[in-house]
């Protein structure tokens, strides 16, 4: 194991071998899974503790953005590299597994502040957790990938947001204008564990495989005050393996409202679906991404609050309801928010056209605004260069996000925003007036000069290209088919 495990070492092709071989591995499952729907797989455990994949797990959770935090044993990653131990470690978990010692730990709960004073509860697992859900996950995944339906986008491989609302934007230009926008309540806090351990069991038939899942479903929670036990319901937001056990979960949703899309459905073909309009039925479909969906149909609103009741009973058999004052029945000329976005059917100025067109949602401008003004509080001391490259970060992450929206004019006021927040600063920090402001940036033809040091230049959002984001539909390359790949 020492050997395997030289993580320090070298030998870079060594590990691409063996991030090689596990992909095999996963090819092969997944296409077993695919080939036969019904099929259950046993023997799995001993991938979760092989050598091979805890190593690789290491890898993946030691280069994650979380890689500096540590769970409530106080062990970061760093610590374990540095102690140039990390083949001991990973010889102690998978001797664990195989003895059947292994227990995981509560996660250490902190809170991440929302808009609006209210906040979101994170788990964060102890570093030897975070290696074993990985491990779980790659063994996993490859085999629930094939069951998962192409409405749904959130923490899958290859799936990304804007790939979900450039589905609602095809659709909606197709016609599908009657939208359900739901909102879950506590989701994450609330979905029955039984269900997702029945769902896990429908295609694992190894016995310590689904009893490490309950392990992790079970594991409790840490908070500043005492030991929370685990309830019947609930997976921690934070953890690895949470994101695909609330899929695994969800994914009776995709599938009971798709259910017509399916070959022989009523809506499982063009020609079908066009044969439902001229008789004057809807058509519908669900996009997802994890626990926020909307509901489209080229029906009536009728035909929406249908839907809403039927989504209402898949989501009670999972132990999850609608919070009723966030979800709601609309037309797209009302416009949504959805994944940050506000999606609308509207007409175009001068032509008269209309389009389903996508715009940055309201909150999401006020949200970074907030980190600017954050970043640049008129009192700081801090040197100006430090500023710049926190503020230049923030900008180029949430530019690059909304660069496939309609966001020239938001893009522009932000600019113009994040300068007037810094020379506020430098005027309050340097006590100057604007006499002395103009000396610092006006250049002699009268043109404003960049806000800049020697080692930083602000960001500036208008240079960021705006492009649209193409629908890419079935065409999504999946990591464990090489068909899709290709």
């Amino acid at each position: 194991m020492a050997q395997v495990a030289s993580v320090n070492s070298d030998a870079r092709s060594a590990m691409e071998i063996i991030k090689e071989r596990v992909a095999r591995t996963q090819v092969k499952y997944h296409r077993w899974a695919k080939t036969d729907r019904t099929a259950r797989f046993g023997d799995l455990f001993n991938l979760v503790c092989h050598p091979v994949h805890l190593l690789v797990a290491w890898e993946h959770v030691a280069h994650n953005k979380g890689a500096r935090t540590a769970g409530i044993d106080g062990v970061t990653v760093r610590q374990i590299s540095e102690s140039g131990q990390v083949g001991a470690f990973l010889a102690g978990i998978a001797s664990a597994l195989k003895d059947g010692t292994y227990r995981p730990s509560p996660v250490r709960r902190v809170l991440i502040p929302k808009p609006g004073g209210k906040s979101r509860p994170l788990g964060i697992p102890t570093v030897t957790d975070r290696v074993v859900q990985q491990s779980l996950r790659m063994v996993l995944e490859p085999i629930f990938e094939a069951d998962f339906l192409p409405v749904s986008y959130g923490f899958r491989p290859r799936r990304r947001a804007h790939d979900a609302v450039a589905e609602i934007h095809y659709y909606a230009s197709r016609g599908y204008r009657w939208v359900l926008d739901a909102d879950i309540k506590g989701c994450f806090d609330n979905i029955d564990h039984q269900v997702i351990l029945d769902r896990v069991r429908a295609r694992i038939s190894d016995r310590k495989t689904v009893a490490l899942v309950r392990a992790f479903l079970k594991a409790g929670v840490m908070t500043d005050l005492e030991l929370e036990r685990a309830g019947e319901a609930g997976t921690p937001q934070g953890g690895i393996i949470s994101p695909l056990l609330a899929n695994i979960a969800l994914s009776a949703l995709d599938e009971a409202i798709m259910a017509p899309w399916a070959e022989g459905g009523e809506q499982s073909t063009q020609w079908a679906r066009r044969r439902r309009v001229l008789q004057g039925l809807g058509n519908w479909r669900i996009v997802r991404y994890a626990d926020d969906f909307v509901i489209m149909t080229n029906g009536t609103a009728d035909d929406a609050a249908a839907l809403k009741e039927q989504a209402q009973v898949v989501l009670a058999g999972l132990g999850l309801e609608f919070s009723e004052a966030k979800t709601r029945i609309t037309h797209l000329s009302e416009g949504i928010d959805f994944l940050g976005f506000h999606i609308q059917w509207r007409q175009q100025r001068g032509s008269g056209k209309w389009y389903c067109m996508i715009f940055i949602a309201d909150k999401s401008f006020a949200k970074i605004k907030q980190t600017i003004r954050t970043l640049t509080p008129r009192g700081s001391p801090r040197p100006l260069t430090e500023v710049i490259i926190e503020v230049n970060a923030a900008l180029r992450g949430w530019t690059s996000y909304f660069r496939h929206a309609i966001a020239g004019r938001r893009f522009s006021f932000l600019r113009y925003y994040t300068w007037r927040r810094i020379v506020a600063w430098q005027r309050e920090q340097r006590r100057w007036n604007w006499t002395k402001v103009k000396r610092w940036l006006r250049r002699p033809d009268g043109s404003w000069r960049t806000i800049a040091t020697e080692d930083a230049v602000l960001f500036d959002p208008t240079r960021v290209r705006i492009e649209r984001y193409w629908y890419r539909g079935t065409r999504i390359p999946s990591p464990y088919d090489p068909i899709t790949t290709s």
